[in-house]
C-alpha cells in the first residue's frame, strides 16, 4: 500500500491494514473492562451511563476508562443528544481500530479474562466451544493460523458491510499444549 494512503475495510488482505500497538495503545488495552466496553460499543452507540449498566459497574468508573478509550482512539465520541430528562448525553462507538493492532492485549491476559467476564453471563447451552489438539510444524502452525485470521477478517468486512443480525463473538486461541510439555520444548527441526 502505498505511504500515507489509508487501508479501508474493504482490503482483501487483512495484514495490510494490520499494525504495531504504540505503547500508550497497548496500554489502554490492557484493560478486560476496557475491552468489554469496546464489545459494548461494537454494534452501536452508548452512552457512559448505559455502558456501566450494561457492564454492572458504577458510571464513574466506566467514564475514567471511556475517556482513556476514546484518547486513543478505539472510541468515538457521536454527536451530544437529549436524555430522557433532558439531560446532555454524549454516546460512544466503538471504532474497530483494536482489530487492526498486532502486540496489544493478545500478549497478556486481558483477552482471556475479558473473554471469561462475558462468556460466564451466557447461558451455557448457547455457549458453543471446539478444541482440537495438533501436532504441526511452526511452519504450519503460522499457515493454520494465517489463514484462521484471513477468515475472521473476510466475515469482520461481511459483517460491517451487513449491519444486520443479531451480534455473535468470537475467541479464537492458539497455544503449545500444556499437558504435553516435550512439544512445547521441541525444535520445530525435530518435529515430524
Amino acid at each position: 500500500m502505498p505511504r500515507g494512503q489509508r487501508a479501508t475495510a474493504s482490503d482483501d488482505d487483512w495484514r495490510r491494514v494490520r499494525r504495531h500497538a504504540t505503547d500508550e495503545e497497548a496500554r489502554a488495552l490492557a484493560s478486560a473492562l476496557r475491552m468489554r466496553i469496546l464489545r459494548v460499543c461494537l454494534h452501536e452507540s452508548h452512552t457512559n451511563k448505559e455502558i456501566a449498566e450494561v457492564l454492572g459497574r458504577d458510571p464513574a468508573t466506566t467514564l475514567h476508562h471511556v475517556r482513556r478509550l476514546v484518547d486513543t482512539g478505539f472510541l468515538v465520541a457521536e454527536p451530544v443528544r437529549r436524555g430522557v430528562r433532558g439531560s446532555r448525553e454524549i454516546p460512544y462507538r466503538a471504532t474497530g481500530k483494536s482489530w487492526r493492532l498486532e502486540g496489544g492485549p493478545a500478549k497478556d491476559r486481558v483477552l482471556i479474562d475479558a473473554f471469561l467476564e462475558e462468556v460466564a453471563l451466557v447461558p451455557v447451552q448457547d455457549v458453543e466451544t471446539a478444541r482440537l489438539g495438533l501436532q504441526m510444524t511452526e511452519e504450519v502452525k503460522e499457515e493454520f493460523n494465517e489463514r484462521l485470521m484471513a477468515l475472521l477478517e473476510e466475515f469482520r468486512v461481511r459483517a460491517d458491510a451487513a449491519h444486520t443480525g443479531p451480534a455473535w463473538s468470537i475467541f479464537y486461541s492458539i497455544h503449545p499444549d500444556p499437558n504435553y510439555p516435550s512439544t512445547a520444548t521441541r525444535p520445530a527441526a525435530e518435529e515430524r
